[in-house]
């Protein structure tokens, strides 16, 4: 183990996913280590099952790098990161998820591009790979950034809105935090919570702030998924919480009562939705559908929830 001041802390977040967690810890042997030193930082979100007396174990520990096991019992993805972002003793903080499958590269392509540009925050390329069987039919290419995957094409900076940087393959300047604030706790999984947006939220005050975002898309990560537990209720879920979370932000301290056009909006994603399904069968109107849902949490966080 190395004594050395790290350049890189790969912060990997986990809850109650020892059999996903068993695999990628797994995977870590096979990275290809990058010049400088660096630190292997886990933190474990208030997990209940096998997984805390799998991080106990030290025969995952990548080899000649120091790692740290940290509890967070503060339930949520962003307040994990957040631990992360106070436990790292790393220049630069890249996150990982507790499913995926870094390339053996993918470390010395963040070093590469962290050297030579010194990005406030930097993403990397995302693969879906099913790893339990046969891709479900409804499941169309539009859906699959849902799941994960991401790919901006050449390297580049990225400064528009529609070009996010992703929770599975991200990295950040550990100071930029002091500028843009930390991760919004309201957002990101929670539990079995199916909440997400935090990532692409934190993009966004990244270029509020005028923060300089590289893309390196040598930086390949493969998000493994779990083909049987595929169902499409997750995608209606997830835009559901999502609507739901940006009505009550979008109402504000206004009126519960939506305005008309919200209801006008509403009717027609439902309209919408319906007719696809009755047209084209439920394998090519999930997409629809996750709209309608959308609309449906947005009214009912309007109308409901604290803002």
């Amino acid at each position: 183990m190395t004594s050395s001041t790290p350049f890189i802390t790969v912060a990997l977040c986990t809850h109650n996913h020892a059999d996903r967690l068993v695999r990628t810890l797994a995977t870590l042997a096979d990275l290809h280590p990058p010049r400088q030193p660096w630190e292997m930082l886990v933190i474990d979100n208030g997990s209940t099952d096998a997984t805390p007396a799998l991080l106990a174990r030290s025969e995952w520990h990548p080899g000649d790098v120091a790692v740290r096991v940290v509890r967070e019992d503060r339930l949520g993805l962003s307040n994990a990161r957040n631990r992360a972002l106070r436990e790292a003793h790393g220049e630069y903080l890249l996150f990982m998820d507790d499913d995926e499958t870094p390339d053996a590269l993918w470390l010395c392509a963040y070093e590469r591009a962290m050297e030579e540009f010194r990005p406030d925050a930097l993403g990397g390329r995302i693969e879906v790979f099913f790893e339990d069987g046969a891709r479900p039919r409804w499941l169309q290419d539009e859906l699959l950034g849902f799941l994960g995957k991401l790919d901006h094409g050449e390297a580049r900076w990225l400064e528009q809105s529609n070009t996010p940087i992703f929770g599975g393959n991200f990295a950040f300047r550990r100071g930029v935090f002091d500028t843009i604030g930390d991760f919004d706790a309201r957002l990101g999984r929670m539990g079995k919570a199916n909440i997400g947006g935090e990532d692409t939220e934190i993009y966004r005050r990244l270029l509020q702030h005028g923060c300089k975002v590289r893309w390196v898309p040598q930086a390949v990560i493969q998000h493994r998924i779990q083909t049987p537990k595929l169902r499409r209720g997750y995608f209606l879920d997830l835009h559901f919480r999502q609507g739901r979370s940006e009505g009550a932000a979008k109402r504000g301290s206004g009126r519960r009562v939506p305005p008309p056009y919200l209801f006008a909006q509403w009717l027609r994603a439902l309209g919408r939705a319906a007719a696809r399904r009755l047209r084209s069968g439920g394998d090519h109107s999930l997409r629809m559908e996750m709209n309608a849902a959308y609309f449906c949490g947005f009214m009912i966080g309007w109308m409901r929830d604290p803002d």
